[in-house]
């Protein structure tokens, strides 16, 4: 494939409005030419926004009446599967945001229908490409502060997640829906496999704001062991209510590398003496990862245009899910579960 490549944009929410945004402002080589979602209204202000002509109500309805090489796909997690594999079989590229599926099955079958197509998949874990994240796996690489021992990632967002995103069938949770990343972040930088995690959770918030959603939590904070015996921590708290907030720090043989800040801006104001000195925060995931999420885009066209596997697909997705049902049944059951348990089930 060479010149442009066309885009199909599934899911006109805040993710989709992030991709529209990189796919038409920062990706020459890519030209958005359809956007689907089924609420009318949510489809055409993100339409008109980034001046798309092509506008439907199903993925079904746009394959058929436009021409288009890739799908960029941004909905509910409960919808990935039947979407992922509808592009994959209409031999059509996919971007798949994160996380990948509801179980191993589902994540097996959008696998196997990308490899069955021939068509690229890759998943959307920005950090993989974020200058900070980056520059940091390739110090990890070179042996700076030598093998990494204990990694500590920590994701908190500030706002109460939709309705969906709280139910664990629809969703599988904030482990899922925020801590994806972490998982992914992780198993890259420490260079190994999950091989046991332990989960503790907790719902502080979820009263106060009417959440009745069974099992619902807003706090988490996870344990893990690696295949090559180092340790990790994951802390997940949604809503934090004070900023988004996503940071790691791992300690090493040789030292310690600390990954991203809580200051969103090298702004510093004092006014006065009583209220000391204000430093802007990060107020949301777009912001924090403008960068990251402008080049997993090019890197996706890249990759379509240049028939090259991206650097982040199927196995990657496949992991961060499967971390996610062992932590999940970690917190219900109240002990260590080996990922083991989880891969052989294939649940």
């Amino acid at each position: 494939m060479s010149g442009t490549t066309r885009v199909c944009l599934v899911g006109a929410g805040r993710a989709g409005n992030v991709h529209a945004n990189s796919l038409s402002q920062h990706v020459p080589d890519a030209m958005l030419v359809a956007v689907v979602d089924p609420d009318p209204v949510v489809l055409n202000q993100l339409a008109d926004q980034y001046h798309v002509p092509n506008r439907f109500t199903s993925l079904e309805d746009a394959l058929v009446n436009v021409e288009f090489d890739a799908v960029v796909i941004t909905v509910p997690t409960f919808l990935h599967r039947q979407l992922a594999e509808t592009s994959a079989y209409a031999r059509k590229h996919v971007f798949l945001e994160k996380p990948m599926a509801l179980n191993l099955r589902e994540c097996d079958a959008i696998i196997n229908a990308a490899e069955h197509n021939k068509v690229h998949l890759q998943l959307g874990f920005m950090r993989r490409f974020d200058p900070e994240f980056v520059a940091a796996a390739i110090r990890i690489e070179a042996g700076e502060i030598g093998r990494p021992l204990l990694i500590k990632s920590l994701t908190h967002g500030p706002g109460l997640p939709p309705q969906w995103a709280r139910d664990l069938a629809s969703s599988n949770g904030m482990l899922a829906e925020v801590n994806s990343h972490d998982w992914d972040c992780l198993r890259w930088l420490m260079g190994s496999n999950p091989e046991r995690v332990y989960a503790e959770v907790a719902d502080f918030k979820g009263e106060a704001r009417g959440v009745d959603t069974v099992d619902y939590y807003d706090h988490a904070v996870v344990s893990i062991r690696f295949q090559d015996g180092g340790l990790g921590t994951i802390s997940g708290v949604c809503p934090c209510d004070y900023g988004y907030d996503a940071r790691v720090e791992v300690i090493g043989e040789k030292g310690i590398m600390q990954i991203g800040e809580m200051r969103g801006q090298a702004v510093l104001v004092c006014t006065n003496r009583d209220q000391g000195m204000l430093v802007p925060i990060w107020r949301s995931w777009p912001q924090r990862f403008t960068w990251g999420y402008i080049n997993e885009m090019r890197d996706f066209i890249a990759c379509a245009q240049a028939q090259t596997p991206p650097r982040v697909g199927g196995e990657e997705g496949r992991w961060a899910v499967a971390c996610v049902l062992a932590a999940t049944r970690s917190f219900k059951e109240v002990r260590p579960v080996y990922l083991q348990e989880v891969l052989q089930e294939g649940i």
